[in-house]
């Protein structure tokens, strides 16, 4: 029986101050029982010789200093991991919210997981499916990596997260492929949206959903992506699937982070966010990846709203460091009525080159991505032109690459959240694009490939 305290000295928002404590370790979980029986969850945020600084998982409301107790149980958060967990939705603690039973776990699994050996690592790269032109054309996901959607407040990064859910595959792998998803700070429509969205395409089944809502406690929302990267962790090298991770928003992550930091009165760094949150950021990006010798693989796509629209904010700054690239998300494509609005100029998949070409995806993708890009660079180049100075101003050529740059929108970026093309598809409307420019100036790509697409 573990021993019961009535040593609770003072209580600061989520935080409580319990003195006298014995063998109690940092991260372990409690209870703290109210005399009126109720009780509630907590976890040990510090100890200072026999005093321990405690954090709540719900509210501090109705807490009577000397009429409660605490009881620390003597391990750390734990979620409990079974093949079961697949087509369920539950809270930022793992708890079912879905009205099903509960979980009957194969084994429990400390949330923190264990970090992987950078040698036992298998580099990336196997082409993964998404059905979205921008992404799989020109901003290749590979399996193993972490690739961010960096987006912005009133943009549909929802619909493109539950999308690529929906959608994603990895082409001609042996082993079942499994998504789970973490929603953390959200309202319940979006909730809702996303649980109805996986329902309706029947892809539920196998999906993990974590739901935090933003009314939750912000501790709670710490925990959420901890929870599901060990979820995945269990599919992916226990159950050899293949786990695509999608983790949004990170910026309700980083708030929730920069709160309970306040509360504990900790030296802000950057715009108030903890000196500590690459670390703390990369301690859950950096859980993705594959292992020599397992089947398995985790892949992660985080998703965050940039502040003020900033790429240089503390989030995606961060971000960029730890992953692999970005997909980014346009305002500017979004007024103009394209969906989803991928930028894809500053886009970037830092191992595209690594999952495509002859045997996974086709022999003429990497050609046709340098010239898609090119041409779309130079297009809008001619657009801003034609501004400044007016159509008269633009050579022949330079009004075929401003047709270009609108086409290329309209038909290739521009495909709608229910459109799932295959890569096949992809590169075909690539090569379609192209055709409006003549062969001339397609000098990106070899003249074998030129006289078998190009002029087919």
């Amino acid at each position: 029986m573990p021993k019961e305290y009535r040593t609770i000295e003072e209580i600061s928002g989520p935080l409580m101050l319990v003195r006298e404590v014995e063998n109690v370790t940092f991260n372990e979980l409690g209870e703290i029982e109210l005399a009126n029986g109720e009780k509630r969850r907590c976890r040990v945020l510090e100890i200072d010789g026999s005093n321990a600084l405690v954090q709540l998982f719900e509210s501090s409301a109705g807490i009577n200093l000397s009429d409660s107790k605490v009881r620390f149980s003597g391990r750390q958060m734990e979620l409990g991991v079974s093949e079961d967990m697949l087509g369920r939705v539950f809270d930022g603690l793992g708890r079912p919210i879905d009205g099903g039973p509960e979980i009957i776990p194969e084994k429990r699994l400390d949330v923190n997981g264990t970090p992987m050996n950078p040698a036992a690592r298998s580099y990336p790269e196997e082409f993964i499916q998404t059905g979205v032109s921008a992404i799989d054309g020109l901003n290749t996901l590979v399996r193993g990596q972490k690739l961010p959607i960096f987006s912005a407040s009133g943009l549909p990064h929802a619909d493109l997260a539950a999308q690529i859910a929906r959608q994603s595959r990895v082409l001609g792998a042996a082993g079942s492929f499994a998504v789970v998803f973490a929603a953390m700070g959200i309202t319940f429509e979006e909730s809702n949206f996303f649980v109805e969205s996986f329902k309706s395409a029947g892809a539920l089944d196998r999906t993990v959903v974590f739901s935090n809502l933003a009314n939750d406690p912000a501790i709670e929302r710490i925990a959420t992506p901890k929870m599901a990267m060990t979820a995945a962790e269990y599919l992916a090298f226990d159950r050899d699937m293949h786990v695509l991770v999608i983790l949004t928003d990170i910026t309700n992550y980083a708030d929730a982070l920069r709160e309970v930091s306040a509360a504990r009165k900790e030296v802000p760094g950057r715009r108030g966010y903890p000196g500590y949150m690459y670390t703390d950021l990369a301690s859950i990006y950096e859980r993705a990846g594959r292992q020599k010798g397992k089947k398995g693989s985790i892949t992660m796509i985080p998703i965050l709203s940039m502040p003020e629209d900033d790429k240089t904010h503390p989030i995606p700054d961060l971000t960029g460091y730890i992953t692999e690239g970005q997909i980014i998300l346009s305002r500017e494509l979004h007024r103009k009525g394209i969906t989803p609005p991928v930028d894809v100029l500053p886009s970037l998949s830092r191992l595209k080159d690594k999952g495509i070409g002859e045997g996974k995806t086709r022999r003429d993708h990497s050609n046709t991505m340098n010239q898609l890009f090119s041409a779309y660079a130079r297009g809008k180049d001619a657009k801003e032109l034609m501004v400044i100075l007016g159509e008269a101003a633009l050579t022949d050529i330079d009004k075929l690459y401003a047709e270009f740059s609108d086409e290329f929108e309209k038909q290739y970026v521009s495909q709608g959240f229910t459109t799932n093309r295959s890569i096949e598809e992809t590169l075909d409307l690539g090569w379609k694009l192209l055709r409006i420019l003549p062969r001339s100036e397609l000098k990106r790509i070899s003249d074998t490939l030129l006289d078998e697409f190009y002029d087919a």
